[in-house]
């Protein structure tokens, strides 16, 4: 199958959407057809996720999916068809008639929808157009379409029209199953990201780790909560000036928040200790987790409950590397850390906490090494890939 859909890819199936998909070369037939907006070389949790679902289905699949600048580089080393279409794939009768025809010209059967909310819409017309099973991804964004009234109703059709929407947390269950009929509440199915433990590991020499190296990973957005890390950060510095440590702080992300936060590195005199060193590929974060010691993110809800943390697959990774993770209490990211045991919860915004939980675990390697191991065996045990395989398997009936 690799084979036959890298052939394809090298004849020109995979190239964009622009030429007639009844004029492309035929494919070796996937099972499955990927819809989404959220894909590499984008970086982000949802784009890692859906790039993780390839992974799970043995790259038998076909993605369709937005354009991205520089994206056809990275296309060209996948195993599978990546089919871009304009800026933004929506639920309009161009995208569906498209995504139709490459259902009905690849074969394929079955149809995932990288973000259920709104490119669920689409279902009714795949579903004519001959695919067999459904299933809508879901993260964070669905709880708020959940509460309002005018896209509550849309996220209700979208649960009919699928066989399977998947949510991530427990958090993200309620809120949905909220907005749905009793039929689709009865199958919702959890599928949280699932983190390869293999590739986020501990380093293999304890030398390449830092103890009194903090690290956070995250789009630079408001509600990450990295102005509360720049604030406890400062705390923690003048703290360990009087017991001679030297702590780091490594920010790894980037957004539209990053000017801001620089900003504020300067007027907190934190730039001696702390580096926004940007957005990077896979690889790169990991390297960077295995060298500090600490992770935190003070993740925190917006928007009058409306804007939570739906899971943290960032905290995930973290602790899979072996640090204890230090988050805020929203949404769903409590249910990536056993508080006191694998890190720590902390209230969203109350940064002198915040500073007192770094301390304790900058100023404690062996109690920061105890809670990293234990917590990279919740992950294991909790968020493997072998069982997110499993799941996503019988949901598509593969």
């Amino acid at each position: 199958m690799g084979l036959g859909l890298a052939a394809a890819k090298r004849d020109g199936f995979a190239s964009d959407a622009r030429a007639p998909l009844n004029q492309r070369p035929a494919v070796t037939m996937p099972s499955t057809l990927i819809i989404t907006n959220d894909f590499p070389p984008w970086v982000g949790g949802i784009e890692s996720f859906v790039s993780d679902i390839c992974d799970l289905l043995d790259y038998d699949v076909v993605v369709y999916t937005s354009g991205v600048p520089g994206a056809a580089a990275s296309d060209r080393e996948r195993p599978f068809p990546v089919i871009r279409d304009g800026p933004m794939l929506l639920p309009t009768p161009r995208v569906a008639t498209r995504a139709a025809s490459l259902l009905r010209a690849t074969g394929a059967t079955r149809v995932i929808f990288g973000a259920a909310a709104p490119l669920g819409l689409l279902g009714p017309v795949l579903r004519r157009a001959g695919a067999r099973r459904i299933v809508g991804l879901t993260h964070g964004h669905e709880t708020w379409w959940a509460r309002l009234p005018a896209v509550r109703q849309l996220l209700r059709r979208i649960g009919d029209s699928c066989d399977h929407l998947t949510t991530i947390s427990s958090y993200t269950e309620r809120r949905i199953a909220s907005a749905l009929t009793p039929s689709a509440r009865r199958r919702l199915l959890r599928l949280a990201p699932p983190v390869d433990t293999e590739r986020f590991r501990p380093p293999q020499a304890a030398a390449q780790r830092s103890a009194a190296r903090c690290i956070a990973v995250a789009r630079l957005i408001p509600q990450k909560g990295l102005y509360t890390l720049l604030r406890a950060w400062r705390i923690v510095i003048d703290r360990a000036a009087r017991s001679h440590l030297a702590p780091e702080l490594t920010i790894v992300g980037d957004g539209p928040q990053r000017g801001l936060l620089e900003r504020t590195v300067q007027e907190l005199e934190l730039s001696k200790s702390t580096r926004i060193i940007g957005a990077l590929p896979r690889t790169g974060v990991i390297a960077q987790l295995q060298q500090a010691g600490v992770f935190a993110l003070p993740v925190r809800t917006r928007w009058a409950g409306l804007n939570p943390e739906g899971l943290g697959l960032a905290a995930l990774e973290a602790a899979a590397c072996g640090l204890p993770v230090i988050v805020g209490h929203s949404g769903g990211a409590p249910e990536t850390v056993r508080d006191a045991d694998t890190g720590f919860l902390i209230p969203s915004g109350d940064h002198r906490l915040l500073a007192e939980r770094l301390s304790l675990l900058l100023e404690n390697p062996s109690l920061a090494q105890q809670m990293g191991s234990r917590g990279r065996h919740y992950v294991s045990a909790h968020f493997s890939m072998d069982s997110a395989r499993v799941r996503l398997r019988e949901a598509l009936e593969l």
